[in-house]
């Protein structure tokens, strides 16, 4: 871990004063790599699915894991897309000019070596490798042990881009080690990496607060509500809703509980119940949902805490706004929220008053995405607010430095400074 770690370090230096047009071309050039080998990608693939379903996993978690040739084909312009964004590095802004003649500027710079460690998405080997390398930082990239030679295959075409385009090798490092123990001692690596990402489960982020010396952006759990309030256009509010859970269910940003305005509730639950039903979702309810849909199953206070990640859903009849947003703010991990709503002042209230990443109004809370925010791809959604919050992309992998130009000025400290 530790040789790994001083690689990159290494390469950190050489990839932050890169040429935006030499990243991009070893984007490109991985891009190329991926589509190359994708057969052997889809080979590797099929051998980690066949053991998740031997295994017992769900549906949702070998749907996550799954990488066919179309999803490869994503994963490949997903790199391409990253190499067309404009490069953040470097970038300056006016600060201020003193009354001494300092002038002062700030400028965005890559934090340095990013280590993300991640469960059961291949998919994210590369993006998050993008990312990093467009931003102008290292990765050290640790998948879950069941796709672990998925990961490999994508990690070798990952550096042969690197490799192509004159970059250090070192600029993405691969944890093939499944045994924790790995993970543990690169937490330890404080003097060599500067921000760890774990992307996954609850256990993943809790595990990696706790044992990290290195400061933690964290991708935690998608508590993701939709409120269909008493002035939404049903019809519209029913394809959110639908889309929002079933579209697909196993990603973070699929929605885990319905809160329907009780005004609404008797004309739109029950249509929107049966077409969940018919999709083959287990609908778990407060009573109010259970008077209305005799087929739900009773919802228990641990409903409303549970990301299923599956075809699970919790229903809560409320009758105010107030209540809605009240449950939010008890229940919600501050991924995405949405209301569907033809009331203005309400929407407004909503996407002032919930505390999220996302705040949606009249729109499913899947388009939470890098990709769909036109950040190319995304490290995670952050559901913390230091230093990046919601879907993380290239400026969410840099800082920002004072940069000082003066003509010779010194300080005198017995002189006030000028306000």
């Amino acid at each position: 871990m530790e040789e790994m770690a001083r690689a990159a370090k290494d390469a950190s230096r050489a990839v932050a004063a890169a040429s935006t047009a030499a990243k991009n071309r070893a984007l490109r050039e991985m891009a190329k790599a991926i589509r190359r080998r994708s057969r052997a990608i889809v080979a590797a693939n099929i051998k980690e699915v066949a053991a998740a379903r031997a295994s017992g996993r769900t549906a949702a978690f070998v749907d996550r894991l799954t990488l066919d040739a179309p999803r490869i084909e994503a994963v490949a312009r997903g790199l391409e897309r990253v190499a067309a964004l404009p490069d953040p590095v470097g970038e300056t802004t006016d600060f201020a000019r003193r009354p001494n003649g300092l002038f002062i500027r700030r400028m965005r710079v890559p934090l340095g070596v990013v280590a993300i460690i991640y469960e059961s998405r291949p998919g994210v080997t590369a993006d998050a490798a993008g990312l990093a390398l467009k931003s102008g930082n290292a990765a050290i990239l640790r998948g879950g042990k069941e796709a672990v030679r998925t990961n490999a295959v994508i990690a070798d075409a990952l550096r042969e881009g690197l490799k192509a385009a004159g970059l250090p090798l070192g600029a993405v490092g691969f944890v093939n080690d499944p045994d924790r123990a790995a993970v543990r001692r690169l937490l330890t690596l404080d003097s060599l990496i500067d921000l760890v990402i774990p992307r996954g489960g609850p256990d993943l982020t809790v595990a990696v607060r706790r044992e990290s010396m290195i400061p933690v952006l964290a991708h935690d759990k998608g508590l993701v509500h939709v409120y269909v309030d008493k002035r939404a256009d049903l019809r519209m509010a029913e394809e959110i809703a639908f889309n929002a859970k079933a579209e697909r269910p196993g990603v973070c940003n699929a929605m885990e509980t319905l809160i329907i305005h009780e005004a609404i509730a008797k004309e739109f639950l029950p249509r929107i119940g049966r077409r969940f039903a018919e999709a083959g979702v287990e609908l778990r309810g407060c009573p109010e949902t259970l008077r209305l849909l005799p087929f739900a199953k009773p919802a228990v206070d641990a409903d409303w805490d549970t990301e299923y990640l599956d075809l699970i859903l919790s229903i809560k009849i409320v009758d105010s706004l107030e209540e809605a947003v009240a449950h939010i703010a008890r229940h919600g991990s501050g991924l995405a929220e949405a209301i569907v709503t033809g009331d203005p002042k309400a929407a407004a209230r909503f996407q002032r008053e919930v505390d999220a990443g996302a705040v949606y109004w009249n729109a499913s809370t899947r388009f939470t995405d890098g990709g769909e925010f036109g950040l190319g791809a995304e490290m995670g959604i952050s559901t913390q607010k230091l230093h990046a919050r919601g879907p993380v992309g290239l400026v969410g992998l840099t800082c920002e430095k004072f940069v000082v130009t003066g003509r010779g000025q010194v300080r005198d400290s017995r002189k006030p400074t000028p306000r």
